[in-house]
């Protein structure tokens, strides 16, 4: 019995997905739960696993082709795996036997109306899966072999133009070009980058974050802080969205977005945090994160950067937020002016610690600083309100008390 492939039901927020890759090839054996394709969306990589055992039949999607959401994708002949091995022991024998019974209708390994349909089409019939009793080839085997064979030169050029997840590496001195479409995510993100320059006043406000305290409270308390958390490390970013969340609570409109005509007010903090991948950015979402502890802060971010490596992050987990942090100092940027995520009004960049000569106290002395950066919605926030929401980062930022006091 042949077992549909069907797309995942997407949220509403997707409209649809690609075929990015098919990871098992019409007669190939599977078992129930392996990965047979992935779907690639605006958002994440969807796996879709085998629902039983079987052989994978004809695919009707190739590589590169659009789907919709429960759309079939190709089928699963059920039973087939287990047939294959008594299948593959006949076939010697088969061989051997087949001049006798190339005219008789009492053929042990294929019905008639199978062999004949085999002929038509120039199937090898010792090469298909016999799925009757015995290990009899069925017409329906047949049926399905067909199918899969017109298949496959179908898929093979459109593997070929899969997107790379790397640029490609050209000898010195070559003058060759390559082109490659766009992978859908880094699409998405191209579209969505535009829209926001084109639908925003956009602004960007600069400070500057003394991380002499906050880098003293983390040497001191970061190995007790990772045995007391099962191993979860303490770094820089809790503390930036503890802040963060803090800081949205004295401005809301911060935390606010548009919609249409009207403004609506978040009473939480839906904190989302860029994460770079090898399909491009990704900004998984810390839900309630000013309900969150640093530590489930650390743990939370860990385990968004495990599943954005592996490619396993859920289209929940990237949707909604309220505001959004950006780390662009990981690799090295001393400033930059992050773009908006829309629909919300505001993004935080953090960029990288130098040592540099600062006035304190009226003698120059060298301390670890910080750009900070943030973009918003002039449309929504006032220049004061983003000026003092930044001023209020840096305060907390640099007097970390000031987070357990709320003050």
């Amino acid at each position: 019995m042949a077992i549909e492939i069907k797309a995942p039901t997407f949220p509403e927020s997707v409209a649809d997905g690609t075929v990015a890759t098919w990871h098992k090839q019409p007669g190939d054996a599977v078992k129930r739960d392996d990965l047979i394709v992935d779907i690639e969306t605006d958002k994440v990589v969807l796996e879709v696993l085998a629902t039983a055992d079987g052989v994978l039949g004809a695919i009707v999607k190739n590589e590169g082709d659009t789907v919709l959401s429960d759309e079939v994708l190709g089928s699963i002949v059920e039973g087939g795996a287990a047939a294959a091995a008594p299948a593959a022991a006949a076939a010697p024998a088969a061989q051997a036997a087949a001049p006798a019974a190339a005219d008789g209708e009492d053929d042990p390994v294929a019905a008639p109306a199978a062999r004949k349909i085999a002929e038509e089409n120039g199937i090898n019939i010792a090469s298909v899966a016999g799925t009757g009793k015995g290990g009899r080839v069925t017409k329906e085997d047949v049926v399905a072999a067909v199918a899969a064979k017109k298949a496959a030169p179908a898929a093979a050029p459109a593997k070929a133009a899969a997107p790379a997840a790397t640029a490609p590496v050209f000898a010195a001195g070559d003058r060759v070009e390559k082109r490659v479409p766009m992978t859908r995510v880094r699409a998405t993100v191209a579209k969505r980058l535009v829209e926001a320059q084109s639908n925003m006043a956009m602004l960007t406000t600069f400070n500057e974050v003394d991380m002499t305290e906050i880098m003293a409270l983390r040497s001191k308390y970061k190995d007790l802080f990772e045995k007391s958390h099962n191993g979860v490390r303490l770094g820089f970013m809790s503390f930036f969205v503890k802040a963060a969340t803090e800081a949205l609570k004295r401005f809301p409109a911060v935390n606010a977005s548009i919609d249409g005509s009207d403004i609506v007010y978040h009473g939480y903090a839906d904190i989302g945090v860029a994460v770079s991948s090898d399909r491009g950015l990704v900004v998984p979402v810390l839900r309630n994160a000013e309900l969150m502890s640093l530590a489930e802060i650390e743990g939370g971010i860990a385990a968004y950067g495990k599943k954005a490596r592996d490619g396993k992050l859920s289209i929940d987990e990237m949707t909604g937020g309220t505001f959004t942090i950006t780390n662009g100092g990981t690799f090295g940027s001393m400033m930059s002016t992050p773009i908006v995520n829309p629909p919300q009004a505001a993004i935080l960049g953090m960029h990288n610690i130098l040592q540099r000569p600062m006035a304190v106290n009226g003698q120059v002395v060298i301390r670890p600083m910080m750009y900070l950066a943030l973009s918003y919605d002039h449309r929504l926030i006032d220049g004061k309100e983003a000026v003092s929401f930044l001023v209020a980062i840096k305060n907390l930022l640099e007097d970390p008390a000031r987070l357990l006091l709320d003050i």
